[in-house]
């Protein structure tokens, strides 16, 4: 297996620091970049599997045979704005999602078409420091993180957003949001001797006494009386938290963009405990999962050529095992460039990745969006790092704000025109 490329990664770091200066990369983009890591070396080997086929087709969202339909039939009901009418939304991905970049844009477009249901999952604290969501502020002390694309199993659990936060004594988080909260509830897990305090807008709302049978998942909810712009979660004792859910009254669309920095697909298919998984996104019960990797996997040509379409049906099967009513929905990688003869081209793995999750969509019943296509095919990243301004940073992996707008955007309308079909009647599915 190849090593990290340090040369690459000094270039990186030297052209983000002249972006910076120059004013066109956020401090958090900055740090996105410096710090991104290299996919972890990838698992034993699985049986070979056939190798992808092009689809004739070059449908962005693929949603026949009605695969999508339970969610546009949920999202149809939002529009009606029939009475507590919520469509939810789980968005697994890897760095971009991690910045909420892309994410952050389909939540808000989303909210302005359908009404704002609440913000959604959050960490309780920044695994890095470039972790954000738009309009939520997180700052926390006290914490000891691991995420699950550490590749560190340990006992495979880390609740919905792929992060567990322990501590064995005092550690707090305070998340400040940017309209107003009604209900939260905080994702935990059950052991002896701990326990956390909720506070909202400087009126606590209560405790929880962690006690229980060990190793299962906990849901405190509290409602917040008027709605609260200020979260604030404490510990003395100790404890061991997931993330918290933050929602407002419906009808609306919320969107959970649940991002980890050097994620694969492995996250769902290995180490994620299955039965732990399920339990989280059976008490989540969102109307569409959406599987966003490719990014970190591009790296092992190898492993995309004899794993990778195993995992990602396991992955597959394991959320249609918790969720056999729920729609799923695979989402491509981005483009991805490297440096080649002077110029930059698209890495040959990034165009496997993608004929292989739009087939494997259509023989598992998913829905599939084909991003890579949707911002401009092979050679983007080239065009996106040479227009004026720049709509992608140095690594030519992570897009500015601008450039995840642009996908954003594609992507919303895309699935407002699948909605449109599906109102239109069955018959044109």
């Amino acid at each position: 297996m190849r090593s990290f490329p340090v040369h690459t990664a000094l270039s990186i770091l030297i052209a983000g620091a002249l972006l910076g200066g120059a004013g066109l990369l956020k401090p958090a983009q900055f740090k996105a970049i410096v710090d991104f890591a290299p996919p972890p070396p990838p698992p034993p080997r699985l049986p070979s599997l056939p190798g992808p086929t092009t689809p004739a087709a070059s449908t962005l969202l693929d949603d026949s045979s009605g695969v999508l339909d339970r969610f546009y039939a949920a999202l149809h009901r939002t529009e009606n704005q029939e009475p507590g009418a919520v469509t939810r939304i789980v968005h697994y991905g890897d760095s971009p999602t991690t910045a909420d970049l892309i994410t952050g844009d389909v939540r808000a477009e989303l909210q302005s078409h359908f009404g704002d249901a609440g913000h959604g999952f959050l960490l309780i604290a920044k695994p890095w420091a470039w972790y954000q969501h738009d309009g939520a502020d997180v700052n926390a002390a006290g914490w000891q993180m691991l995420p699950a694309s550490r590749f560190e199993t340990h006992d495979g659990l880390f609740g919905l957003g792929g992060v567990s936060f322990t501590t064995g004594g005092s550690a707090r988080s305070r998340i400040i949001f940017s309209r107003a909260q009604q209900r939260f509830e905080v994702w935990y897990l059950h052991q002896r001797g701990g326990g956390f305090t909720i506070i909202a807008d400087n009126r606590a709302l209560g405790r929880v006494d962690t006690s229980g049978d060990p190793k299962t998942p906990g849901f405190a909810m509290f409602t917040a009386d008027p709605p609260a712009t200020h979260l604030e979660i404490e510990t003395a004792t100790g404890a061991r938290l997931f993330g918290v859910v933050a929602e407002r009254s419906g009808p609306g669309v919320v969107y959970d963009s649940l991002g980890l920095n050097g994620a694969s697909i492995t996250v769902l298919s290995r180490i994620y405990s299955e039965a732990h998984l399920a339990e989280q996104v059976r008490h989540r019960n969102p109307q569409l999962v959406i599987v966003n990797y490719g990014t970190n996997e591009a790296d092992f040509e190898s492993f995309v050529d004899k794993q990778y379409e195993g995992e990602l049906r396991e992955a597959i099967r394991r959320i249609r095992a918790a969720l056999p009513e729920t729609s799923i929905l695979l989402m491509s990688p981005m483009d991805r460039g490297r440096k080649s003869g002077g110029g930059i081209e698209t890495m040959p793995t990034i165009p496997k990745l993608v004929a292989i999750q739009r087939r494997v969509a259509r023989e598992t019943g998913c829905g599939f969006f084909d991003t890579f296509t949707a911002m401009g095919g092979e050679g983007t990243m080239a065009r996106w790092y040479a227009a004026q301004p720049r709509l992608v940073s140095a690594d030519f992996i992570h897009p500015y704000p601008a450039g995840g707008k642009l996908i954003a955007d594609i992507f919303t309308r895309e699935i407002e025109a699948g909605l449109d079909r599906f109102k239109r009647g069955p018959q044109l599915h």
